[in-house]
């Protein structure tokens, strides 16, 4: 595990989250049924050490964190491909978020979800996963937010189990998300917890070319 002190557990970067990720899921190594999912765009470049590491195939499931208007870091919700909207009931009552507040946050980030999908799909039709055993991967988890509606998203599409799988995650991670997903793995669950960024040296964004880039280069890869 690349970890860089001993004292508060850090990676270097994405890169060296998803190796260390990786092996806590050797179990799913060279498994036909198992597709790994990445969250667009701080979870692609993990994700793709992640099915590097397994012979997996990889594909992304865009998913839009519904920001609270005015402080659109604080997540009231998430949107996923497809339609599937998850609401946090007790953000949107503390904040005082009304019904028209959110439809137009819904209503923007759905324009910025689809022009994600064109720009790192396509034309090519998502990966199937009904049968099969599905791996969400991100960078980390903070609220939960954008995590719970992909969970909620996949649920439909009839997949065998659901795992989520992140480098580093709050120690009651497991917990909140353990009755809505079948295995919850983590390489590391520090405490005190306060941002997934802070347990990374290098923690810029991920660019669009750059998810472009490792998708094309996962595909390749599986098919010499």
């Amino acid at each position: 595990m690349e970890l860089l002190n001993r004292t508060v557990e850090r990676f270097a970067d994405r890169k060296a989250g998803g190796r260390a990720l990786a092996k806590k899921l050797t179990r799913y190594s060279k498994r036909r049924d198992v597709v790994i999912l990445a969250l667009p765009r701080g979870g692609v470049p993990v994700a793709y050490e992640v099915a590097m590491a397994l012979n997996a195939e990889l594909d992304v499931l865009v998913v839009r964190k519904l920001g609270v208007p005015g402080h659109p870091e604080f997540a009231m919700g998430a949107l996923v491909s497809g339609g599937a909207i998850y609401r946090n009931e007790d953000v949107i009552r503390a904040t005082g978020v009304t019904p028209q507040q959110f439809r137009a946050v819904v209503s923007l980030e759905q324009k910025e979800l689809a022009r994600r999908e064109v720009l790192y799909r396509g034309n090519r039709a998502p990966v199937t996963v009904e049968g099969r055993v599905v791996i969400l991967v991100d960078d980390g988890i903070a609220t939960g937010a954008s995590m719970y509606a992909a969970v909620s998203a996949l649920r439909s599409s009839g997949p065998a189990r659901i795992v989520v799988a992140v480098p580093v995650a709050p120690p009651d991670a497991a917990e909140s998300l353990g009755a809505a997903v079948d295995e919850f793995v983590a390489a590391i669950t520090p405490s005190p917890f306060y941002a997934v960024g802070q347990f990374y040296d290098h923690f810029e964004q991920t660019g669009d070319d750059e998810v472009r880039d490792l998708l094309a280069s996962a595909r390749s890869r599986r098919l010499t």
